[in-house]
């Protein structure tokens, strides 16, 4: 028995977020005062608060070799095992390396068993044993253990609740509680017959306030708490350019810090920014000491494809498969490759990694699942659409829709609506936001809510944005409940999941 798919996403999104979100315990825009002699009440001690600093810049090893000496000096204390997890459960994620798999379970079984055991007073003790039990459950989600994921979940969000209820005044409970509160919020009413039935109440406002209260008061985990809440502004909010400002400004100030990087990267080409993602991905850090993050080089090769810069692209994921032991986004690389080759004129290469997406890999990850219907559709691309739609992931919207000029009438009903939805993205792109709405509509009008294709849901949630913009209230909540109201597509968990928070920011509708 496996659990609905709509847990592994929300399993999957948090160890995104505990792992590509957690930053050093200074605020770099602060003058940093001298670091104390003996440990602060629920605070890391002065070593392990190093470590940390060490590990949130992706260097584990100076992580671990730094951590020896609170090994020695207090093995069991609170502080001590949650950082010694820190650095396995992330070397874990970020590896995906199988093989390591059953040590860290064991290991974190381990700590857990020390902490239960032990008389240390203060939050930090009963935070840790919820911090570690979730990083259990987003390890066994990711390596296919979900019936122990959905358990362990279950644990750590309980556990963390009672830590709010007895130390309310402890921030980063709340910061950890909030992140779990709105992604279970956040999710389909169609999961929530699951997560009830573990006790996993979620509140889209109830997170969002636990976030904000972890993240404007100081605290050893401030500056995390105020980078998820930022991640979760700038995905469900579409308050972009902060989130940008805030992590170059801490890359800025700490240009050794690879997980600025990686997060400057990713939220640039989020926003369509492809010559500021790729600086990024160029003046990353790196030697000795760095963890190995192979999907760095799977973003960029999309950014290369973005730019037409096909062979490059090739080379990048090539590295990215050939460093990558996971099994997630190896179908979304084999459809890139295949995409490469093809716009190139390289048929045959084109064919030897179409299949290929068949080949590798699993569907957890939209990317892949999107990769791998196309592999079995077997209906042959628009080259000229395929174009368009990545100079407009790119953010080139002015060469997009000059090549969509050359678009020819199809009889594919799937090419008749990505049509007019890529001239949508585009005029969107350029702020001409009266074209963008009437190609929106368009789109929506011709998939008539029922086309199996995320152009309609997705024009469908831009146009709930932009009706939200305007003060149209009644007419975004339309516009979002025709995204829930949607059939199965490729991308429906995360569109759906996006319009379920914006309508819960809605106010409430008026009864005449």
């Amino acid at each position: 028995m496996r659990p609905p798919s709509g847990l592994r996403l929300l399993l999957g999104l948090l160890l995104v977020l505990l792992t590509a979100a957690r930053l050093p315990q200074h605020d770099t825009a602060a003058p940093q005062a001298p670091e104390a002699a003996s440990t602060a009440p629920g605070g890391l001690s002065p070593g392990a608060r190093r470590a940390y600093a060490e590990l949130l810049k992706l260097r584990v090893e100076p992580a671990r070799a730094l951590m020896q000496a609170e090994l020695k000096r207090a093995p069991n204390s609170a502080s001590t095992l949650l950082v010694a997890d820190c650095i396995d459960f992330t070397e874990l994620m970020i590896l995906q390396d199988a093989s390591r798999y059953a040590a860290v379970v064991a290991a974190q079984d381990r700590r857990l068993a020390a902490l239960e055991k032990s008389a240390e007073a203060g939050p930090l003790r009963e935070y840790a044993r919820a911090e570690i039990r979730l990083h259990q459950a987003a390890a066994q989600v990711t390596y296919q253990h979900e019936i122990q994921g959905a358990w362990s979940l279950r644990q750590a969000y309980q556990q963390m609740q009672a830590v709010v209820k007895r130390y309310p005044d402890f921030l980063p409970a709340r910061k950890t509680l909030g992140m779990c509160q709105f992604m279970i919020g956040s999710l389909p009413e169609g999961y929530h017959w699951f997560l009830k039935l573990l006790g996993l109440p979620g509140s889209v406002a109830g997170g969002v306030q636990n976030l904000r209260l972890a993240a404007q008061n100081t605290h050893d985990f401030q500056p995390e708490a105020r980078i998820i809440l930022a991640l979760v502004q700038e995905t469900y909010y579409k308050q972009g350019e902060e989130t940008v400002r805030l992590v170059q400004q801490m890359a800025a100030q700490q240009p050794d810090n690879l997980l600025y990087s990686y997060l400057l990267l990713s939220l640039n080409k989020r926003l369509h920014r492809t010559d500021a993602a790729l600086a990024a991905y160029r003046s990353r850090p790196t030697g000795p000491g760095y963890l190995s993050v192979p999907y760095l080089h799977h973003m960029a090769g999309d950014l290369l494809l973005y730019q037409g810069q096909y062979a490059a692209s090739g080379r990048a994921n090539h590295q990215f498969l050939q460093d990558y032991r996971g099994l997630h986004y190896r179908k979304d690389a084999a459809f890139k490759l295949y995409l490469a080759a093809w716009l190139s004129g390289d048929e045959q290469a084109a064919e030897r990694y179409r299949q290929q997406i068949g080949q590798a890999g699993r569907t957890v990850v939209e990317e892949d699942a999107y990769a791998q219907r196309f592999f079995e559709d077997k209906t042959p691309l628009n080259r000229t659409l395929t174009r368009a739609r990545l100079q407009i992931d790119g953010g080139y919207y002015r060469p997009a829709l000059a090549t969509l000029r050359g678009f020819s009438v199809s009889g594919l009903l799937r090419d008749r609506l990505e049509e007019p939805y890529r001239r949508a993205r585009a005029y969107h792109g350029l702020g001409r936001l009266d074209s963008a709405r009437l190609y929106y509509t368009r789109t929506i009008a011709l998939s008539g809510g029922k086309a199996p294709y995320y152009f309609g849901p997705q024009s469908a949630l831009q146009m709930g944005y932009l009706c939200q913009a305007d003060g149209q209230l009644n007419m975004a909540r339309l516009y979002f409940q025709k995204v829930l109201d949607s059939p199965k597509h490729e991308y429906k968990n995360s569109t759906d999941a996006k319009a379920k928070v914006a309508l819960a920011a809605l106010p409430a509708a008026k009864i005449r």
